[in-house]
């Protein structure tokens, strides 16, 4: 929280809003805890990231309006600041879920070598999104393959975590 606040000071001095800690503006609701509030509101752009399992990145920007560093830390305390700056603040976080994307047009398959592979759509060789490991081709039941080919929807983690499991064991093996 220390490292937040002084990028938040940093951020206000910077933004010219005035001087960091107005006098009459900096009270303790709890000893030896200052609550920050600013005179005028101080206008930041947000830069929300969010990463997921399969690796995408989503990004959200919203405008805050900041009047209380206690406010605005409360708000934001499941983020991690990444980046900042006199006019805007990136937070980042990782999601514990597969990205929208894939939930929506995600299909494992094979790519033309032979790699487990996720793309946007069915499997075609194109709009690879992920690729994973070399598949066995040779020790894969043809089952299997035929579901590789047509494409395995991704609607899940779950499915997600479960076709990884399921195709670890036909990882070919590096005999260097």
């Amino acid at each position: 929280m220390k490292a937040f606040s002084t990028a938040v000071l940093l951020l206000i001095s910077l933004s010219g809003a005035g001087p960091v800690l107005p006098p009459g503006q900096v009270h303790a609701e709890k000893p030896g805890e200052a609550v920050h509030e600013f005179n005028e509101p101080l206008k930041v752009t947000i830069i929300l990231q969010r990463i997921y399992l399969d690796g995408e990145m989503s990004e959200e920007k919203v405008v805050e309006t900041v009047w209380s560093l206690e406010d605005f830390w409360a708000k934001y305390d499941k983020w991690q600041l990444v980046d900042m700056d006199a006019k805007m603040a990136v937070f980042r976080q990782d999601v514990d879920d597969i990205s929208p994307l894939l939930k929506a047009n995600g299909y494992f398959g094979l790519s033309d070598e032979g790699v487990l592979t996720i793309f946007n759509g069915r499997p075609d060789g194109s709009n690879i999104i992920q690729s994973f490991f070399q598949i066995d081709l040779g020790r894969l039941e043809s089952i299997k393959r035929d579901q590789l080919k047509k494409g395995i929807p991704i609607r899940s983690k779950q499915c997600y975590e479960e076709v990884l499991e399921t195709f670890k064991p036909y990882t070919v093996k590096d005999l260097h």
